[in-house]
């Protein structure tokens, strides 16, 4: 079968706003690249789950999006939702402080299970920029046209829905204002919560707690963000 003919499994209301990307050229190279990466490497998440974000948080339902870079690299961690892990997977460090921070904003515990499912169930498009990774190579799959895809679905809620809230935690997060019509929705600013950084400016940022105040104005439902 021609990587032309493949069509990614994602959920039919993201299929209508996206079957234009899928038949880009840059799309049709990139399935080209990930046929001939599973030849030689491993490639994370699994295929069933590259489209994770899209499944749990169908287009109509989007109300926040949280934006990461890389899908995880260690085995069994990619879920397909940016910052998050499989039920019994040990929670990453960034995983950690945005519970920290929950806890702090909400008074909520930290939970065992770091799957953010029951986030992305509620409207919360945890997105990834790069949807696939190598095994144990952070960024290697950069460059290779999953950046153009994912700004293109940044582009597409910004024109066509409202009044969503952004939140960009770190520099490259906060690189894709730019694709967001501020007119429209909401964006909400912090450090990346990697210990790196975290203490300058992501703890004590209280999103969680201002996301659902202005889902509230909007008279959306808020998140539980337990």
């Amino acid at each position: 079968m021609e990587t032309s003919q493949i069509n990614p499994s994602i959920d039919a209301s993201w299929g209508d706003v996206l079957k234009i990307e899928f038949a880009q050229p840059y799309f049709i190279k990139l399935k080209e690249f990930l046929l001939e990466e599973k030849k030689t490497h491993t490639i994370y998440p699994p295929g069933k789950l590259i489209f994770s974000a899209f499944n749990h948080t169908p287009f109509y339902k989007v109300n926040v999006v949280i934006i990461g870079q890389d899908p995880y690299h260690g085995k069994g961690q990619a879920n397909g939702l940016c910052f998050s892990v499989s039920d019994g997977i040990p929670m990453p460090p960034s995983l950690v402080n945005i519970f920290k921070e929950i806890e702090s904003d909400l008074g909520f515990p930290i939970p065992k299970s770091g799957n953010l499912e029951r986030w992305a169930d509620q409207g919360v498009l945890l997105l990834n920029a790069m949807l696939t990774v190598r095994a144990n190579e952070p960024g290697s799959h950069q460059g290779r046209g999953w950046e153009t895809f994912t700004n293109s679905v940044i582009q597409h809620l910004s024109n066509q829905k409202q009044g969503i809230v952004f939140l960009l935690w770190g520099k490259y997060a906060q690189a894709k204002e730019q694709l967001i019509d501020g007119s429209k929705h909401h964006i909400l600013k912090a450090a990346h919560p990697s210990p790196f950084s975290a203490y300058n400016g992501f703890m004590g940022c209280k999103h969680f707690s201002k996301a659902n105040a202005i889902l509230s104005a909007q008279s959306k439902q808020e998140i539980d963000w337990h």
